[in-house]
Order: C-alpha cells, then structure tokens, then sequence
C-alpha cells in the first residue's frame, strides 16, 4: 500500500494544480466578461497613479543597474572573442526585447500583485466585498477591471522607461569603465535596433501587465483565513504571477522569433 503513496501524492498535486488552473481560467473569463458594462473611472485613474507612477523609482534604478551589469558582463565575455564592440549592439537589443519588459514586470509583481492581493484580501476578510454586493455593485467591476487596464496599460509606458534607463546604464558603463567613445556607444545602440524590437517588447509588457494585476486580484478576491490568509494571498499572487511571466515570456519569444 505504501508502495502507491508517492504516485498518489502526485496525482492529487497534479489535480491541485488543474484545478487551480481552471479557476485562474475562469476569473479571467468573468474579468473580460466584467469589461462590458459600467465603468469605474475614478478607480481606474487612482490605479493608474498607484500601479504606474508609484512604481517609476524602482523599476528606473532596477533597470539602471541592469543595463550597467550587462556591459560589463557582454565586455568580459567579448573580450575573450575580441569583440568588445559588441557591447552596445547587444546591452541595447537585451535590454528592449528581454530584459526591459520581464525585469519591469517582476517588479511590479512583487510590488503591485503583493499590494492588491493584500487590499482585495483585507476587503474579503472585513466583509467589504459583501457589501459591495448588498449595494448592488459588481466587485468584479468595481475592484478587479479596474487593476487589470491599468496594469495593462501601464506596464508598457513603464517598459519604456526602464529601457531608455537601462540602455543609459549600460552607455555610463560604457564610456566611465570601458573606454568606449560616447558617439560610437549611441550610434552603435541606434544602429542595431528595429521597430520590431520595440513593438514586441510593448506587447509582452501588456501580457505581463495582465498576467501580474489578475493575479493579484484573483488571489485577494478568493483569500480565506483573516491576516493569515491575507499574507498567503500576498505571497501566492507574487508567486504565480512571476511564474506566469517567465512562461509567458518564453511563449511570446518563440512566437516573435
């Protein structure tokens, strides 16, 4: 009997994690659903400023040190291959199509995911929600649509922050430590880039955007247990959204490629 232990355990986390997939599945059905009908203006205004211009200070200096750290690693590593020149060309492609849009995202999911879990958590834990019902408003519409636009439109603006922010790391790098000459380093940045590489990463920004402020909402919104299950929720909802966001990535990075 014991014998079947280990494959029963894994049968009941595979069927956990089916389970949780088609919940996931199904908030974000009635999310889109949500979209159609009353809109919340003043809290998707306030949303904006808390998800977005909030979270400038950290996703700019996350992506400064980023873009500086990559110089100096693509400079070691090409130097072994004599291709130092290289460093421009590939600090600005990493940035836009990579780095820029995931490293944004994963900010956001452990800045804004954490917070609104924690916020629609402590509003299920007191009854808010419920009285939201009592009024006769949709919390969907009221507390969740809300989040996800502003996330999606947000993280894009904020993706292009932080890659100007990290391509100018690399560039102080770049002429401070490695000796290149100023004009080079941009001309060499410009040259490399493409529509393309700007557009896709916009529109991973978007998906991540999605990704990370439904998470946050679905884990708040089902959040069980007063401040411990409040905290769970918070720690779940940074979870899963950067698992979502590194399998999104992959996705849209073979389908872009």
């Amino acid at each position: 009997m014991t014998v079947f232990n280990p494959v029963r355990a894994l049968g009941r986390g595979v069927l956990s994690l089916l389970r949780s997939i088609g919940a996931i599945a199904i908030f974000a059905g009635h999310t889109v659903q949500a979209v159609i009908g009353p809109f919340f203006l003043g809290q998707f205004t306030q949303q904006l400023a808390r998800i977005g211009f909030l979270s400038l200070p950290v996703v700019g200096l996350t992506a400064l040190f980023t873009g500086a750290a990559l110089a100096l690693n693509i400079y070691v590593g090409g130097e072994r291959f004599n291709a130092e020149s290289f460093v421009p060309n590939i600090v600005a492609l990493g940035i836009v199509r990579e780095l820029g849009p995931v490293i944004a995202a994963l900010m956001l999911a452990g800045r804004v995911s954490s917070g609104i879990a924690a916020e629609i958590g402590a509003m299920r834990a007191t009854e808010q929600i419920d009285a939201l019902h009592t009024l006769t408003i949709d919390p969907m519409r009221y507390l969740v649509v809300p989040r996800v636009l502003a996330g999606i439109v947000v993280l894009p603006l904020l993706v292009l922050v932080a890659d100007v922010v990290g391509i100018f790391g690399g560039f102080l790098v770049g002429i401070t430590t490695l000796e290149f000459d100023p004009t080079v380093y941009v001309r060499n940045s410009a040259d490399i880039l493409e529509r393309w590489d700007v557009i896709s990463g916009l529109i991973k920004a978007a998906v991540f955007g999605f990704l990370l402020t439904l998470m946050g909402c679905y884990h708040g919104y089902h959040a069980q247990g007063g401040a411990q299950g409040v905290g769970r929720a918070a720690t779940h909802a940074v979870v899963s959204a950067a698992m979502l966001i590194f399998a999104a990535n992959f996705i849209l990075t073979s389908m872009f490629v």
